[in-house]
């Protein structure tokens, strides 16, 4: 098992900033892949951006490339997940997962990642409400 915690979700103004971080036991980052997706209502989940440190990989969707940083701090354990430049088609809940270094290798295997796919853990998520 891989516990993984969200946390930094909120509501926040178009144009404003959020900045979610998820706790992964040590050691997690070198050995999963790591990723944000999302799942508004009424939509399907979408693979948000994903990050390999032992690849150097990071994969971004193309809603979110330019606005949105993924990176980790491995001295606090945490994947991070700046957001700027918020819109409001970016609310949704907000969920990090630790999956296969094998789906890091492209970028559509590494966005397209299923809770239910082998092998992958899912935290529990976070609301994140961008809304004026």
């Amino acid at each position: 098992q891989v516990p993984l915690v969200e946390s930094g979700g909120g509501s926040v103004q178009p144009g404003g900033s959020l900045r979610l971080s998820c706790t992964a036991p040590k050691g997690t980052y070198a050995t999963y892949c790591m990723g944000w997706f999302r799942q508004a209502p009424g939509k399907e989940r979408e693979g948000v951006a994903s990050i390999y440190s032992g690849g150097g990989s990071t994969y971004y969707a193309d809603s979110v490339k330019g606005r949105f940083i993924i990176s980790q701090d491995y001295a606090k354990n945490t994947l991070n997940l700046q957001m700027n430049n918020l819109k409001p088609e970016d609310t949704a809940i907000y969920t990090c997962a630790a999956y296969s270094r094998l789906s890091c290798l492209t970028r559509m295997q590494a966005l397209s990642v299923k809770p239910d796919a082998a092998g992958s853990y899912w935290g529990q998520g976070t609301q994140v409400t961008v809304s004026s």
